[in-house]
């Protein structure tokens, strides 16, 4: 039984490899991507326009301005003459926020009254919008600070636990591992029996003497080993290159790794045993990828989508391996709360295995 299991392994193994095309969609786009959405994928704003409205010209006012050109998130500081011009900046897109400084700024300022400074925002970007207004609201801040640092005011002492620079990479890159894993998993179990139909050679593996279930583990097998290497590139990349701590284990990573492999092998050979094609296979695949990707909480927080779809994502294996790379990357979460996300995932393998070996039994017969 073992010898037939480990032959068709093999065979799997070597059909994938020995295809030119197959090899460069395994090895090529998922590193391209991982490059592309790692740098692309940011939430911080680096290179920031800013239109600048100066209607005191005081001191107090080139100071701040001063202050503002020389923050790094700030690239390109625009001068404006009038309210008109400020309107036309944030309307052709050449900005993204305006500032503009009242006439009375400066005075305010030498008399310790409060000054008040007026921020527009481009809500057509509203998240990197808002970003840079908190840039600006910490410059302006502690440009107060300097200008009267006796006076009693509270402070706020701002601490970020498991990410202490808010760097995005240290949320994009662990999300990856799952987002890049799941699509060379998926497409390669989705491919596998359809390719079989399509080169008709499905009917050769009927009269060997594999039994259904047999087949069942052979094609599960291969995915299972190209994921986890797949995924191993990533994890690697993620730390030598992008500089990503790991807290956790590594064996505690990988045990996640295949507890998350098989639930989305599972949905792979359910689309690959009701394709007769693989253009069939791939268009179900990518039918299916689109949605957990959006439901996983890679690009936007699931606690902001309603109710009613927050309980669909539970469905969703992507959204608990995200939730489980986050921790274990950054959290060094521990063995029992890492199963508080594996679990679910199982559960969910079992079912899409379950499925596909049925769909798979009903094209036998």
């Amino acid at each position: 039984m073992f010898g037939r299991i480990r032959a068709l392994i093999i065979k799997e193994l070597l059909a994938v490899w020995r295809d030119g095309k197959s090899r460069f969609v395994l090895i090529v786009p998922p590193l391209l991507q991982l490059a592309i959405f790692s740098y692309a994928c940011t939430y911080d704003v680096k290179i920031a326009s800013l239109a600048v409205l100066n209607q005191d010209g005081g001191l107090a006012s080139h100071e701040l301005v001063a202050a503002i050109a020389g923050a790094p998130a700030f690239s390109d500081i625009v001068a404006v003459n009038s309210e008109n011009d400020m309107a036309a900046a944030i309307d052709s897109r050449r900005v993204m926020v305006a500032l503009r400084i009242p006439q009375d700024f400066s005075r305010r300022v030498e008399n310790g009254g409060g000054a008040s400074i007026q921020i527009i925002l481009d809500g057509r970007r509203s998240n990197s919008a808002q970003i840079v207004s908190g840039y600006l609201q910490n410059i302006i801040t502690s440009h107060n600070h300097d200008l009267a640092p006796t006076t009693q005011v509270p402070v706020l002492v701002e601490r970020s636990w498991f990410n202490p620079n808010l760097e995005s990479l240290w949320v994009v890159v662990p999300g990856l591992v799952g987002v890049l894993t799941q699509v060379v998993a998926l497409v390669v179990t989705a491919l596998s029996v359809a390719r079989e139909r399509e080169l008709g050679t499905f009917e050769q593996l009927l009269v060997t003497p594999l039994r259904p279930w047999e087949i069942l583990i052979g094609k599960t097998t291969p995915a299972l080993l190209i994921g986890v290497a797949e995924s191993t590139i990533i994890i690697v990349a993620a730390q030598v290159w992008f500089k990503v701590p790991m807290t956790a284990s590594a064996l505690l990573v990988y045990a996640a790794v295949v507890a998350f492999l098989l639930s989305v092998i599972g949905v792979g050979l359910f689309i690959s045993a009701l394709s007769s094609t693989q253009q069939q296979a791939i268009l179900g695949a990518f039918f299916y990828m689109v949605p957990t990707i959006i439901l996983s909480g890679f690009a936007t927080p699931v606690e902001n989508m309603p109710d009613w779809m927050q309980t669909l994502t539970l469905a969703n294996p992507v959204r608990h391996f995200l939730d489980l790379a986050w921790g274990l990357f950054l959290k060094g979460i521990s063995p029992a709360q890492a199963w508080d996300s594996i679990w679910p995932m199982l559960v969910i393998a079992a079912i899409t295995l379950t499925g596909s070996a049925w769909a798979f039994r009903r094209r036998l017969y």
